[in-house]
């Protein structure tokens, strides 16, 4: 059986095992596939396991032995899944991999936001402490998360652990979320509707998936709903934001800051706006990337392989319809 790996590296640059495989065939490991390759690298693959490569509809019905695409990762859309399924194809995600390491993300974005730590070190290390007539100073305000607003949108996994988090920095988290249940034992929790969130919210962090519901949710009208004093936290999807308009919202100072870990277009064009906008922090995906959360997923996506081949697929997100 051929199984193929269409864009191994982002997940495992060399510090990763993949011999979880070599059981279950004859393994072929890309590091990228780049679009016109997609096809010749995909035939006979009766398996193929995708981080990033796009599957289309068009490609999946050129491959009339393929009967299982492992997505190594949570979201699923570069893969047509309806044409796969109409194409008796099992598609299986990797789900809940890294939601301490996004969680702790958002964190880490939100505090170089609030204490510019790494500014201060910089200034530190070129002297200006040496030649400072005080025992200190500071660069930028210096904000105390206590008693401010964590507002999320979207309350899953991901959601639920940042306002555990946000709860044990004393803040009070604020949840938006289409489906309102199993309200958390958090002090000063509320459930409430997103323009109410957007209004009241100190730190407004998105943790919704991209639908074409979602799809541009923070635009100009629902920025200038935030506080000039508030900071948005997008670990999740970068299309949710529209980019022209978070740039010019910090420009304008209608918002304080942005971290950002996902944009728009991966990698950005060099004139993005949020690369040159005031007070954004940007980082280059790597909320999912920490060592433990991908070792998790390497393992989860052999899980799911084998779960398959022994005809009790898991995580499938789709599958044989008519």
């Amino acid at each position: 059986m051929k199984i193929v790996v269409l864009d191994g590296y982002a997940l495992n640059p060399g510090d990763l095992d993949w011999s979880g495989l070599a059981p279950f065939g004859q393994v072929q490991i890309y590091e990228r596939t780049p679009e016109d390759l997609i096809l010749e690298r995909t035939q006979g693959a009766e398996i193929l396991l995708t981080n990033k490569t796009p599957l289309s509809g068009a490609v999946l019905s050129r491959l009339p032995v393929l009967r299982y695409i492992g997505v190594l990762a949570t979201g699923y859309n570069v893969v047509d899944v309806k044409a796969a399924g109409r194409l008796g194809i099992v598609v299986s995600n990797v789900p809940a991999y890294a939601t301490q390491s996004v969680a702790q993300m958002v964190f880490a974005l939100l505090f170089a936001l609030c204490r510019r730590v790494e500014a201060h070190s910089d200034a530190v290390r070129a002297g200006a402490w040496s030649r400072s007539q005080d025992f200190c100073f500071w660069l930028s305000p210096q904000v105390e998360l206590k008693g401010k607003i964590m507002g999320i949108v979207g309350f899953g996994r991901i959601g639920r652990r940042v306002a555990a988090i946000a709860s044990a920095c004393g803040m009070r988290p604020w949840a938006a979320d289409v489906a309102q249940r199993g309200r958390p034992n958090l002090p000063g929790f509320a459930w409430c509707e997103l323009p109410d969130l957007l209004r009241a919210a100190d730190v407004v962090s998105l943790h919704c998936p991209l639908t074409a519901q979602t799809a541009g949710l923070i635009n100009r009208e629902r920025l200038a709903l935030m506080k000039p004093s508030a900071y948005l936290i997008n670990t999740a999807r970068g299309p949710l934001v529209y980019d022209a308009d978070l740039a010019d919202a910090l420009n304008r100072g209608v918002i304080a800051g942005a971290g950002l870990d996902v944009l728009s277009e991966e990698p950005p064009r060099a004139d993005d706006p949020l690369l040159t906008a005031k007070n954004c922090v940007i980082t280059p995906h790597i909320a999912w990337a920490t060592f433990e959360a991908r070792s998790h997923l390497v393992r989860m996506a052999v899980e799911n392989l084998e779960a398959f081949l022994d005809g009790r697929p898991m995580n499938v997100v789709s599958g044989i319809s008519a």
